[in-house]
């Protein structure tokens, strides 16, 4: 396999970003390595490469003889457990995740099948009722509950540690690290403090285990390879964290498309897998509304590490200040 004429290079946004793909010989390696990672499954590469180039990752399809095209994903440093996640994923979870052809967790490199259509690419073609997205969150849940068990596990995979006890930490480190916020803003979110220990306290006390927090769950991280089922990938933003914390980029996403009547419904959906002894509805929506609203801590994590020393210029630390201030809005539904 070989970069030639017909490589197609997308930089989307960020024409200026640098990434390994601008070096020769990091290049002529990963290239190397899909190609033993194909050989190894009887395929071989057939046509011209797509690669899109981003600040956080290189990701490359490559067209395959006689079947779907693959797909090589560079992440970066702090993204590195993603291949080594997506593999356990395959083994825990199979029927939710894609299963990796070849995983180089030393180098933060994937190759993975074609997962068929994204369902933004569904949402763009025919009608989609809320339907669809309150069957998408119930699937998601059902896995973040089977996943519960393979907290600890996830952790010695890399991937980052949110717990909802250590919240406040994690908000101290954010705002310690912050270069962006102003004074009033950082005064605002100094006052909460006491607050948001309170409701992190509050939001383990009601008994929903840790798990697995995807942390950006939109539409276009969502395969739909047939009406009614779905496939969660692309977990570089992901945390080992309060699992409802996963539910407020997708009911945004809904929302914004079909206006906020749906969120009762999205939010039934998503948390009738927990119900269970000992757990009233009540206590569930106020764990979702405690959750919505933390969600945001790693969020603003995911964007400082994908860009480490950043000044305040920039996307990194800007979007992980946004973040940061939502803190301060009230969820969009009823708590209890």
């Amino acid at each position: 396999m070989r970069e030639d004429a017909t490589t197609v290079v997308d930089r989307g946004q960020y024409p200026d970003a640098v990434t390994p793909w601008e070096q020769e010989t990091w290049r002529a390696e990963a290239l190397g390595w899909m190609a033993e990672g194909l050989t190894a499954h009887g395929l071989r590469a057939a046509g011209g490469l797509d690669v899109r180039l981003r600040p956080w990752s290189v990701l490359i399809r490559v067209p395959v003889a006689g079947r779907t095209a693959v797909w090589f994903k560079a992440s970066p440093p702090a993204g590195a457990f993603e291949g080594p996640l997506t593999a356990a994923l395959a083994r825990w979870v199979p029927e939710h995740v894609l299963r990796p052809l070849a995983v180089d967790a030393a180098r933060g490199w994937s190759l993975l099948p074609d997962g068929g259509d994204l369902f933004r690419t569904v949402l763009a073609r025919e009608p989609v009722g809320p339907r669809a997205w309150e069957e998408l969150l119930g699937q998601y849940a059902h896995m973040q509950h089977a996943l519960v068990p393979h907290a600890h596990a996830l952790e010695r995979l890399g991937v980052p540690a949110a717990r909802t006890p250590g919240l406040p930490v994690v908000f101290d480190r954010l705002l310690a690290g912050d270069r962006v916020l102003g004074p009033d803003d950082r005064a605002r979110l100094e006052e909460l403090r006491p607050r948001l220990a309170d409701w992190c306290a509050e939001l383990a006390s009601l008994g929903v285990a840790d798990s697995l927090d995807h942390a950006d769950l939109h539409d276009g991280q969502v395969f739909r390879p047939a009406p009614g089922r779905y496939t969660f990938f692309d977990w570089g933003d992901a945390a080992v964290s309060h699992p409802f914390c996963s539910l407020r980029v997708t009911a945004e996403r809904a929302r914004d498309r079909y206006g906020p009547h749906v969120l009762p419904r999205l939010l039934d959906a998503y948390l009738e897998p927990w119900t269970g002894p000992g757990r009233t509805a009540a206590q569930l929506r106020r764990a979702a509304a405690l959750a919505w609203r933390l969600s945001v801590l790693s969020r603003s994590a995911a964007w400082g590490r994908m860009f480490p020393g950043a000044s305040g210029a920039g996307p990194g630390p800007a979007q992980s200040a946004r973040w940061l201030l939502e803190l301060l809005a009230e969820p969009p539904f009823r708590a209890g």
